[in-house]
């Protein structure tokens, strides 16, 4: 059985992808995952796993593993309308990342300023039901351990 780690791609607080005010994201219609309400401070949201971006944009990413498997990381709810004000890429499409590695610089309080959520969804891509387990709660580092899908 495959077992890919995923890992927090910012600071802050975790929880179930549900509580994310969004349906898209709290319905899982593009896959389960975790979600963290992230420290209203600048930072860096790092890769969630190692393997090659193969979607940037300023306030999302998707990077695929080795083994096929792709995690997207969003940042924030609604941010696509800030056209990609108040982010910076630190990398680019096609490159590859270690998990932990800063792809994008942002400002969640910025963020949440500007009326829009700073949460964080962090999805397993085309992953089936029951596949992620042991999702952390509670606060988390940018690197720790989000969860595992198997």
């Amino acid at each position: 059985m495959n077992l890919t780690t995923v890992l927090a791609p910012v600071a802050g607080a975790a929880f179930g992808l549900a509580a994310v005010p969004d349906p898209v994201f709290s319905q899982a219609m593009v896959g389960p995952g975790a979600a963290i309400d992230p420290e209203r401070i600048p930072g860096e949201a790092v890769a969630p796993i190692t393997g090659t971006i193969i979607k940037l944009h300023p306030h999302a990413y998707v990077v695929v593993g080795d083994d096929g498997r792709g995690v997207l990381v969003h940042l924030g709810i609604d941010t696509v309308q800030l056209r990609g004000a108040g982010f910076c890429l630190l990398a680019a499409e096609g490159d590859r990342v270690e998990a932990g590695q800063p792809v994008v610089r942002w400002n969640p309080a910025a963020v949440a300023a500007g009326g829009r959520s700073p949460f964080c969804a962090v999805v397993a891509l085309d992953a089936v039901d029951g596949s992620i387990s042991d999702v952390a709660v509670g606060t988390v580092g940018a690197g720790d351990e989000l969860f595992q899908w198997s």
